[in-house]
């Protein structure tokens, strides 16, 4: 059973071994939503219109990553499981399998994506103004996908040898790369949404290449075959039909939000692309502990150390409440001043100041939420996972049909979405810590069947 905080939260044996996990996973995690936030600033430039496109855009783009994200969290279980049972060459060999069937997602996903664009911006209620823009934008930006999931892969198998250190070198190159890129396309250059999208996929590619590099050589150094295995791809994309399916409930919720603030107007659609992506930005950051958690988790379990598991996921537990604690504070300080980079519409500004109000508020249960989502991944959960996040869905979804209808005026109506995601977020908090109260998830060995 979890017990309550510690009573000296600042001091504590797992503590080092999570920071030094948690540290760079932090600032390697925080550079993807820091990718939207400098877009976000900069296209804010352009118009209300063309942040309105970035916005729809980015989570058609975000939803076609995301049932991917596989390839990062169950190649990190996998691999630290392995690596506590000392089977390294076992765990790098996991890693090859997830890159190349990373290359074959990416290509299906450039395949699809491109013919459907015009029907994915349509069905997120994107007007006529703001249409054009997000097509050109998304249509650019898939070119980058195949290149984002091998990143994604390689930092899954690094993650998943405990070193952080190398994906937090790769993101800040890559975000770097990207805002220096998005500022010349864009500004001076006057490509428009179209230079935006550009920045991404050079960004990405870069990263791409470099985690390719790396996995070669990590292959070569412990004797695995680059060639992939029809068994070994098998196993990679059964092992995470699971997560698959977590990932596309939690998509549905992100794209039914982003939905239903694009049927409330352009204004709203625009403000809530911000307040999206500065949730997104402080849940990223306290998923650095959730990362950690997979590592960790993972690798004790392979090991057999039941009770390490245990400690250590209380530990980190108690981070997340004190980070979420940290995260609200901040955004409640900033807030009269948050809308300032991205936009000097008045009405987009109240909307801003309103919907981060929610955000605030939610961020103790965000930390809990993502640090024991990634604690039952790193135990290779991913089976209970996946009805969790169908349920919690299903929760969600009256919730936020109804209650922007019911509140009049735009600034309630778009409120009224946030407390929609709010009860999502505490139905999961719920959902994933019934499941860590008990023993069900605890499963020893190298690998968990």
């Amino acid at each position: 059973m979890l017990k309550p905080l510690s009573a000296a939260p600042f001091r504590h044996r797992h503590d080092r071994e999570i920071f030094a996990l948690a540290i760079p996973s932090f600032f390697a995690l925080i550079s993807e939503p820091l990718f939207l936030l400098t877009d976000s600033a900069i296209v804010g430039t352009l118009g209300t219109q063309e942040l309105g496109g970035l916005g729809v855009a980015g989570q058609v783009l975000l939803t076609l990553v995301a049932v991917c994200i596989f390839l990062a969290y169950g190649t990190t279980a996998a691999v630290s499981r392995k690596m506590g049972a000392g089977d390294i060459p076992g765990g790098v060999r996991d890693g090859v399998n997830g890159m190349w069937l990373a290359v074959l997602l990416g290509i299906g996903a450039v395949a699809i994506g491109w013919p459907l664009g015009p029907v994915l911006v349509d069905a997120l209620g994107a007007s006529e103004g703001v249409a054009p823009h997000a097509l050109t934008y998304l249509r650019i930006s898939l070119l980058s996908t195949p290149f984002l999931l091998l990143v994604m892969a390689g930092t899954g198998v690094l993650r998943g040898l405990q070193d952080a250190r190398t994906p937090l070198v790769v993101a800040v190159a890559s975000y770097a790369g990207n805002a220096l890129l998005c500022a010349l396309f864009v500004l001076v250059l006057d490509w428009g949404v179209a230079g935006s999208a550009w920045s991404t996929v050079i960004a990405q590619g870069a990263g791409a290449f470099w985690y390719t590099a790396m996995i070669i050589r990590s292959a070569r150094r412990v004797g695995v075959s680059l060639a992939p295995t029809a068994a070994g791809l098998r196993s990679s994309a059964s092992a995470g039909f699971a997560l698959f399916l977590r990932s596309v409930s939690m998509r549905v919720v992100a794209l039914v939000t982003t939905a239903v603030a694009a049927r409330l107007g352009d204004t709203s659609i625009a403000a809530h692309q911000v307040s999206h992506n500065i949730w997104g930005l402080l849940v990223f950051a306290m998923d650095a502990i959730a990362i950690a958690g997979q590592a960790i988790v993972g690798r004790y379990l392979g090991a057999g150390d039941v009770r390490g598991t245990r400690d250590a996921t209380r530990r980190m537990v108690e981070w997340g409440v004190m980070l979420g604690l940290v995260f609200m504070v901040m955004v409640l300080l900033v807030l009269p001043w948050a809308w300032l980079p991205f936009t000097s519409d008045p009405e987009v500004r109240a909307l801003i100041m309103a919907s981060l109000v929610v955000v605030a508020l939610i961020q103790p249960l965000s930390g809990v939420t993502m640090v024991l989502d990634g604690v039952l991944m790193g135990a290779g959960d991913q089976r209970y996972l996946a009805w969790a996040s169908l349920w919690t869905m299903l929760a969600f979804l009256p919730f936020a049909l109804v209650l922007p209808q019911v509140m009049s005026g735009a600034v309630w109506s778009l409120v009224g979405l946030w407390i929609a995601f709010a009860v999502w977020i505490l139905a999961r908090a719920l959902t994933l810590g019934l499941r860590a109260r008990g023993t069900a998830w605890l499963v020893t060995g190298a690998s968990r069947t």
